[in-house]
């Protein structure tokens, strides 16, 4: 009677604790964020031209062919070409003035990105990669940030911390170092190097940012930055994995309300 009684109560037990880790479970299955991840137009490299460097031309000047608005199937018409340039105008002078971020829709993965930059004064803006479109929700939920500023007018140059949110930081999170941006009105050149996680901001020749992604040292830096998940729990579960399943994603350029000018806009694609 006596082992009846404790084999009964281990059972019980045993089931009690089972059934107690299941409610954990589902509690947290029932917390954790929900998205929709969108799957629209994406274009083939193969019908875009290389340079002599054997980079494929993103945008050459004279055409908007492979760009289009995020979560967008066209191009929004604050963004167009001007003078040679890619433009993002505050005020384009038009009758139903249309912004939001734009992509160049195909999935990179491993690849450098080149480009050549210029701002308005007190101008804000930033370069997304890997990013996923995400119903609803903005480029920046799921893809890291190489800041577009000019550090001498816009308040966001002070914020922070240690300077991370001046022009090439990874935005929030690491500083770029030695800060070397020109002042507004003059040409920056950019280059962003993605191989295998390890990602690198480079701003006019000097490595300015270096970091790899889903380590441990990631996560820390999400962690203490406006995307941790006590802040923004569905930035954070998106961010700790970036690129998700195929560790890629899509190039952007943001709409900050601000005039920014873009050109030479390449990617050499990496192996």
């Amino acid at each position: 009677m006596k082992r009846k009684l404790v084999i009964t109560c281990v059972m019980v037990g045993m089931f009690t604790i089972t059934s107690a880790f299941a409610q954990k479970k589902n509690s947290f299955e029932q917390v954790k964020p929900n998205y929709e991840l969108l799957d629209l137009p994406k274009v083939d490299l193969k019908d875009f031209k290389k340079n002599k460097q054997g980079a494929y031309i993103l945008f050459d000047g004279t055409s908007l062919k492979g760009w289009r608005g995020y979560d967008k199937e066209h191009v929004p018409n604050k963004w167009s070409i001007d003078n040679g340039t890619l433009k993002f105008s505050k005020n384009p002078g038009l009758a139903n003035p249309e912004g939001g971020d734009l992509i160049f829709a195909h999935d990179f993965k491993n690849f450098e990105l080149a480009f050549e930059w210029k701002i308005s004064e007190a101008g804000n803006s930033g370069v997304f990669f890997l990013a996923k479109e995400i119903k609803g929700q903005p480029i920046y939920i799921s893809s890291p940030e190489y800041q577009l500023l000019d550090n001498d007018n816009h308040p966001d140059a002070k914020n922070g911390v240690d300077g991370n949110r001046k022009s090439a930081s990874l935005y929030d999170m690491i500083p770029a170092k030695p800060q070397n941006a020109k002042p507004v009105g003059e040409w920056n050149q950019a280059k962003i190097v993605v191989n295998n996680g390890k990602v690198q901001h480079f701003q006019n020749g000097v490595k300015v940012v270096e970091y790899t992604l889903w380590t441990p040292e990631w996560i820390a830096l999400l962690d203490k930055s406006k995307f941790s998940k006590d802040k923004w729990p569905l930035a954070y579960e998106l961010l700790s994995n970036v690129g998700g399943t195929t560790k890629s994603g899509v190039i952007g350029f943001q709409d900050h309300g601000d005039d920014i000018w873009l050109k030479n806009v390449t990617v050499k694609v990496l192996k």
